[in-house]
């Protein structure tokens, strides 16, 4: 059962505030990611956090926020959400058949999300509408990553997946020892992920060939982030 959690979302008025200059965040590795049982903006000064709006799921949540007015997030209730950035209201909703505790990532009008039930979902961003569906072995936690027309998620199954963002066709699949909820990044034709056998791995983003792997002490689920081509 999904724990409930409370706050406010006092950032999100960042990302709202500069997405017509475009300076936002369409996946959650340059955002702030958000867990709880319902989705609240906060508009003007972030200093006074003054409450906008409020949008009650039935479990807790995870959160992105796009250029075109809408907060996309997914919840325990199973749903993957489409909410109006200025008013909260629901603009569509996609039912899914496991928790979603996957942030969204949004890319050319299709959003991105993994579900509890194992698979990998191409929502159209405006309507909701199923795009396509890509089903691998276990619960899809990862957050997707999008570059190049390519999706790239991991797996409780232990393998990191890439996928045709247009159709959802297996590009590639590299199999770790371990669980994969850490979320890739992508950078320079490389893919780095962690897994839960302990390695951080750099992948052909073409091919999935290894690069290299580097062990560490023990699970990695933090999501690599790479400057300055240092991962």
């Amino acid at each position: 059962m999904c724990l409930s959690i409370v706050a406010i979302l006092t950032l999100c008025t960042m990302n709202v505030a500069t997405a017509s200059t475009g300076n936002y965040s369409p996946t959650f590795y340059n955002n702030i990611r958000h867990t709880r049982d319902h989705i609240s903006m906060a508009r003007g000064s972030t200093s006074n956090g003054t409450l906008n709006w409020n949008h009650v799921t039935e479990g807790i949540v995870t959160s992105s926020v796009t250029p075109n007015g809408i907060v996309y997030v997914g919840s325990c209730d199973h749903n993957v959400y489409a909410l109006s950035a200025r008013t909260g209201a629901k603009v569509w909703s996609y039912s899914t058949d496991g928790n979603v505790r996957s942030c969204p990532a949004i890319a050319n009008g299709i959003v991105y999300v993994g579900s509890d039930d194992g698979n990998v979902y191409a929502l159209n961003a405006t309507t909701g509408t199923k795009v396509w569906s890509y089903t691998t072995g276990s619960i899809v936690h990862s957050s997707p990553a999008v570059a190049n027309g390519i999706v790239y998620v991991g797996s409780y199954d232990h393998n990191v997946y890439a996928l045709n963002a247009t159709n959802g066709a297996k590009i590639w699949s590299y199999t770790t020892g371990g669980l994969v909820l850490a979320s890739p990044a992508v950078a320079n034709g490389v893919v780095y992920v962690g897994s839960w056998d302990g390695n951080v791995y750099a992948l052909n983003a073409a091919t999935g060939t290894k690069i290299w792997s580097y062990a560490t002490g023990s699970i990695v689920w933090s999501p690599p982030a790479v400057a300055n081509e240092i991962g």
